[in-house]
């Protein structure tokens, strides 16, 4: 399991540190079960609406003056707008609030298929009741492990995006050789492949060993890698929640967009970006690229 708070290099600093553990928050419960894998909760506070899982932050809308949309990191995986004009199918591991599937349906309206797997049960009607998610007839949806569902299923996509990050951290499965390789071989020849990972925000310090792991094994699978660091989703999850300018925690997400063809990323298209979503700051994400 990779743990996310075992990549950090830095301490945080102990009176930001204060704040961020004396905080709390006018919480409703909406919603609550025990699943296969997880105690579920649907919450609502003056920051927004949210799913958890045990006590961790899954998913959810953020509703405050500073921002209102998806947990910031999510955007990131709207950034395929500048790499590729024209999908016609695309898988999803992974959930969530589902608004992450009608925003790829907003950037790319001739979509013709949407595949999404996922491993929890109760998501769907959680997504549809409390998030306002609703699955169209160009959307499937496959309740099994997302490695089962890759290895039986025939169908070759434009995009694949994962986002498998539990409450406990993220499966060393989805960065096995056999796993790239089942990605791979479900890819069009110019497909794109998202995926989040996390990191210490420190990127390039002689210590971030994860990293350079990664770095090293998403460059022996995939020819083109561009990767982003969670600077800005950083910021407006601090800035939300705690009214903080700064990190606290020494963990950033990190986004990766890897395909076997050259990766260009066309910022002549930032205008038309911003006029289908005026809550991101898409100059900061594409400024979250690491060089």
């Amino acid at each position: 399991m990779i743990i996310p708070e075992e990549l950090a290099i830095h301490k945080p600093k102990n009176e930001l540190l204060k704040i961020i553990n004396s905080k709390t928050f006018n919480d409703k419960i909406l919603f609550e079960t025990e699943s296969t894998f997880h105690n579920i909760k649907v919450i609502e506070n003056e920051i927004g609406r949210f799913l958890h899982y045990n006590d961790t932050y899954q998913a959810g809308l953020i509703n405050t003056d500073y921002y209102r949309g998806n947990l910031p990191y999510i955007n990131y995986f709207l950034l395929p707008y500048f790499y590729k004009k024209s999908v016609k199918k695309v898988l999803l591991i992974g959930l969530g609030t589902g608004k992450i599937v009608c925003d790829l349906f907003k950037i790319y309206p001739e979509i013709q298929r949407f595949d999404i797997v996922y491993i929890e049960e109760n998501i769907l009607e959680i997504s549809n009741k409390y998030f306002g998610f609703k699955m169209t007839a160009k959307m499937n949806f496959y309740l099994q492990d997302a490695l089962v569902y890759l290895r039986t299923t025939k169908t070759k996509y434009d995009i694949i995006i994962v986002d498998v990050a539990g409450n406990e951290g993220i499966d060393e499965r989805f960065i096995s050789k056999e796993y790239f390789f089942d990605i791979k071989s479900h890819l069009k020849k110019s497909g794109i492949f998202i995926s989040n990972l996390c990191s210490s925000a420190d990127i390039e310090h002689k210590n971030n060993k994860f990293y350079k792991k990664i770095r090293k094994l998403y460059g022996s699978s995939f020819i083109y890698n561009d990767y982003y660091k969670g600077d800005y989703s950083d910021k407006i999850y601090y800035k939300s929640f705690f009214n903080l300018d700064d990190r606290v925690i020494d963990i950033t997400n990190l986004i990766i967009l890897s395909s076997n063809c050259p990766l260009k990323c066309d910022i002549k298209r930032i205008a038309d970006f911003k006029n289908k979503f005026k809550h991101i700051n898409i100059e900061m994400i594409l400024d979250d690229k690491i060089r």
